[in-house]
């Protein structure tokens, strides 16, 4: 089974919120998943990660997609700039 980090899209027509989830490639988009790991809401840019299930869900081996993977990417330059 290979399992994917991407985003669940969730929320009112228009009024996107999305979660961060760990689940098998071939399910759908809005479907089964197996861990949700964090959530995203683009209109009030406000980013919350599981960092620790996260990390361990890509040492097991889990990809990423494009758009989470920028998310992680620019959570970890914020986390950065403010140390």
């Amino acid at each position: 089974m290979a399992v994917h980090i991407r985003l669940a899209r969730s929320g009112a027509k228009k009024l996107p919120f999305y979660r961060i989830v760990a689940a098998d490639q071939r399910a759908p988009r809005g479907g089964r998943f197996i861990e949700r790991l964090g959530t995203w809401d683009p209109r009030r840019k406000e980013l919350v990660l599981k960092k620790e299930r996260i990390a361990y869900w890509i040492e097991k081996g889990a990809l990423p997609t494009a758009t989470v993977d920028g998310l992680l990417k620019k959570s970890a330059k914020a986390e950065s700039e403010e140390a």
